[in-house]
């Protein structure tokens, strides 16, 4: 089965992604002070790659 042309990755190598996995959004909220150790990692408020 072949893919469509729009899933190729050939030209998006490199580019800025607009969605942060849940570790980097972790990472993320730690480093701006809004995480609460023991917290569980569900429900994570949205946020914006820096």
């Amino acid at each position: 089965m072949s893919q469509h042309s729009s899933l190729k990755s050939s030209g998006s190598v490199g580019t800025k992604r607009s969605v942060l996995k849940r570790g980097e959004r972790i990472k993320l909220l730690q480093s701006r002070g809004q995480w609460k150790e023991g917290r569980l990692p569900l429900n994570l408020p949205k946020t914006k790659p820096e």
